[in-house]
């Protein structure tokens, strides 16, 4: 069996395609988790893909990793958590694996608060501005990470 990729998305990811269409796009969460598991198969990887709108939760899935060790890397769009959330970044070194943080929209072209990420600086790669194919080139990339 190939890496094991998690994948976590944080709050209001679960309204794509209802929130903000002009800045997200029309696709919705359910494509988001099609678009990973096609990547993850085709790498001959596996994927687990969860959205939360709970920081506490986030965590726990995070801490949850570091105790079991049984995930290559994580591919995180951390969403508003991004720009404000040490808690977080303090998490995803722990268990010492690749990060990945990706973004759907251009963080660096909207308003100057979203321009500062606390998980960039522990990330492998930073992707933003690929709509959901930052995710296809998220999972692509922790897999090449992983060693496979």
């Amino acid at each position: 069996m190939g890496p094991r990729i998690l994948v976590l998305n944080g709050p209001n990811l679960n309204m794509l395609g209802v929130r903000q269409p002009e800045v997200y796009g029309d696709n919705s969460y359910a494509d988001v988790v099609d678009v990973c598991a096609a990547a993850a198969a085709a790498r001959g990887a596996s994927v687990e893909v969860r959205q939360t709108n709970d920081e506490a939760e986030l965590l726990g899935w995070i801490h949850d990793v570091a105790r079991t060790r049984n995930f290559s890397a994580i591919v995180i769009n951390p969403a508003a958590w991004t720009h404000t959330s040490v808690a977080i970044a303090d998490a995803l070194v722990i268990p010492e694996i690749p990060i990945i943080e990706v973004h759907i929209s251009n963080v660096h072209a909207r308003e100057s608060f979203r321009h500062h990420s606390y998980v960039s600086p522990i990330a492998a790669a930073v992707i933003a501005g690929c709509g959901l194919a930052g995710y296809r080139y998220g999972v692509d990339r922790a897999v090449d990470l992983s060693g496979a």
